[in-house]
């Protein structure tokens, strides 16, 4: 038989019989390593383990700890699910089982709703077929056997998946024992491999994503190479739980969402004192770093969204009315408005660069079904800017925005890594635009002395661009800040500066955010700190508590003393016990608790209590206001009172 050589991705190749298998060439490398493979990449396309080599290539095995790997394993449990649901409810109908960002879903049509007691059932049976270790086999069909094979499985939804695809000719479906499946594949070799797995909710979800079709049930679920994998993902997500921004948001009284107004978040006391905090430390950032601040209109006519592209592209997500006959849109972004500004005079290059900032309010439609607290919303203020610069200009002004946006997140306590987006295949601007926009934010990165990772084709179509991504204190990544090189706005919108020539010529435009959205900020913040804000963010930073009436004079002295130094203050009157009170606001997640009693009155002192479990007797009010001004002043993520 001929044989084939293989490449490693060491650079090192061998020879082989044709027909050998990736499994086969893994077990003659080391048995730890067969044992851990899922699936190959064989020149650069994911095969199973159990595909036969017939030619000359390059191999990488792949296991849980490769994307490419850990993506066969979800899949393959989004089958192993779907086994076990037609194994016990065989009158189902499948339609779609495909990998998501964290596990994998299987799209179900069933005539009732699946309860939390069916998918334990469910659970039981997948165990059970691990246990069976059933080979999972890979066979194809042509197009008119595929939809003969669908049809004898009685799954409607994939004949029409078949006929509505005119250009696939041969069809794959894989089997494992009774349960077969039309599927591009690759799969674990069998079903012994998926031992750890857990089924997490189940929601609504119509067919293809078209509230005219009927609607489904949607089974989520994440799986596991091993045990200890899944109890740690299960504990992950219990402390994620306890920090859901809409429980906590509940719980601490920020802002509630109602029916009247899905997508539309109402923003409490608490809430607004958080959001305000907010935008008085962007306006004090950014007046230091040279911004000036604008405010555009909510609505403004057709002929601008004409202008900017918004009426042909973006119509769908757009809020629109009719005004004296004349259709309007409530804006979507506020860089339509911003050009309208910048158009207002002749600029000429001395002016520049121009950094002008907005926190607009602006509006989107989203659907219902991806509405999520206030990580998605249809309305949200954006901490916008945008940079009107010379081309000799771009590395230092966006060396600048790395810096200042820098300064925002370390001051939340946040780690972060950036990604640089280049040219997509589908793209405005001549190459040497691009050329010099790459490089100059290449150059700005590459001063900052960090690591960052390049996404190629990854820009937005008008310019390249640099994300920053944050990590909270459970891990998670969150894609922020941005800022974005754009050749198409000043195009359309004919924005010119005069340079030393007395030419006009056109201006580089930046658009950057840092918070990115406010309310998608907010909820980061809740999840990250857990509901307990550092001392400079707590809606309320103190709470006093009295031992009894008698003491209320004294509170509220207390009270209107640190009122008058700017701090977030409150008295407890409720005629409970000392401890009921501190309690709840421990609950409440309040940093300072001050209790007063026939001591602290006498001495005219304070004893105060933090959430860590510190206790000060017979703190001054004055030394009490000197150390929280200076814990506020440094915007301290922990603190101490010593």
């Amino acid at each position: 038989m001929a044989g084939i050589k293989i490449t490693f991705p060491d650079g090192s190749s061998k020879e082989f019989k044709a027909g050998i298998t990736p499994f086969e060439i893994a077990k003659g490398i080391s048995h730890k390593l067969a044992e851990s493979a899922l699936a190959a990449a064989f020149n650069d396309e994911v095969v199973d383990l159990l595909a036969p080599l017939q030619h000359d290539g390059a191999l990488k095995l792949l296991t849980y700890q490769d994307k490419e790997g850990k993506e066969v394993f979800w899949h393959s449990s989004s089958h192993l699910m779907a086994h076990a649901i037609k194994e016990l409810f065989p009158e189902v109908k499948l339609t779609i089982g495909p990998v998501i960002e964290q596990g994998f879903y299987y799209d179900i049509d069933f005539e009732r709703a699946f309860t939390p007691g069916d998918l334990e059932k469910i659970e039981a049976r997948m165990h059970e077929i691990v246990k069976r270790n059933l080979q999972i086999k890979r066979s194809e069909f042509s197009r008119s056997d595929a939809i003969k094979k669908n049809e004898s499985l009685g799954e409607p939804y994939k004949v029409e998946i078949i006929r509505d695809d005119a250009i696939t000719k041969v069809f794959s479906f894989y089997e494992q024992g009774n349960f077969a499946d039309m599927c591009r594949g690759p799969h674990v070799p069998s079903t012994g491999y998926l031992k750890a797995f857990k089924l997490t909710k189940v929601s609504g979800a119509y067919w293809r994503g078209d509230a005219k079709n009927k609607q489904l049930q949607r089974i989520y679920g994440i799986s596991f190479p091993q045990k200890k994998d899944l109890e740690a993902y299960v504990s992950f997500i219990d402390e994620a739980e306890k920090r859901d921004h809409r429980k906590l948001g509940r719980e601490l009284e920020l802002f509630s969402i109602h029916d009247e107004g899905p997508g539309f978040p109402f923003f409490l006391p608490k809430g607004m004192v958080l959001k305000n905090i907010l935008l008085d430390f962007w306006r004090k950032e950014h007046t230091k770093a040279g911004y000036v601040e604008i405010q555009t209109p909510i609505m403004l006519s057709k002929h601008l969204w004409v202008t900017s592209g918004h009426w042909e592209n973006y119509r769908e997500n757009m809020y629109t009315t009719k005004i004296d006959n004349e259709d309007f849109a409530i804006k979507p972004m506020n860089c339509p408005g911003g050009l309208l500004v910048y158009k207002e005079k002749s600029h000429s290059y001395r002016e520049l660069p121009m950094r002008v900032g907005e926190i607009g309010i602006v509006h989107r439609h989203e659907l219902s079904g991806v509405l999520s607290g206030l990580f998605r919303v249809r309305v949200f203020t954006q901490d916008d800017a945008h940079l009107f610069i010379r081309e000799d200009q771009i590395t230092d002004e966006v060396l600048g925005v790395i810096n200042l946006t820098e300064r925002f997140y370390k001051t939340f306590g946040f780690d972060f890594h950036v990604e640089l987006s280049t040219r997509p295949a589908k793209s405005i601007g001549s190459d040497a635009q691009w050329a010099l926009a790459e490089n100059a934010l290449k150059i700005a990165l590459d001063k900052k002395g960090w690591t960052y990772k390049i996404n190629e084709g990854d820009g937005a179509f008008y310019g390249p661009k640099i994300d920053f991504h944050l990590k909270d204190a459970l891990g998670r990544t969150w894609q922020c800040g941005t800022v974005q090189l754009d050749m198409n706005l000043p195009e359309r919108f004919d924005i010119t500066y005069v340079n030393e020539k007395s030419e006009k010529v056109r201006p580089i435009m930046l658009h950057r955010v840092i918070f990115g959205s406010i309310e998608r900020f907010m909820a980061i913040l809740i999840e990250h700190y857990a509901g307990k804000f550092p001392l400079w963010l707590a809606p309320i930073q103190a709470v006093i508590v009295t031992v009894s009436d008698d003491h209320l004079p004294f509170a509220k002295i207390v009270k209107e003393e640190l009122l008058q130094q700017g701090f977030r203050v409150e008295i407890d009157e409720k005629r409970e016990s000392v401890s009921y009170k501190v309690r709840e606001a421990q609950v409440k997640k309040i940093p300072l608790i001050l209790t007063i009693g026939q001591k602290e009155s006498e001495s005219k002192t304070v004893a105060v209590r933090t959430l860590d479990g510190q206790v000060h007797h017979g703190m001054t009010i004055d030394a009490l206001i000197q150390k929280v001004k200076e814990l506020v002043e440094k915007k301290e993520q922990a603190f101490k009172l010593e």
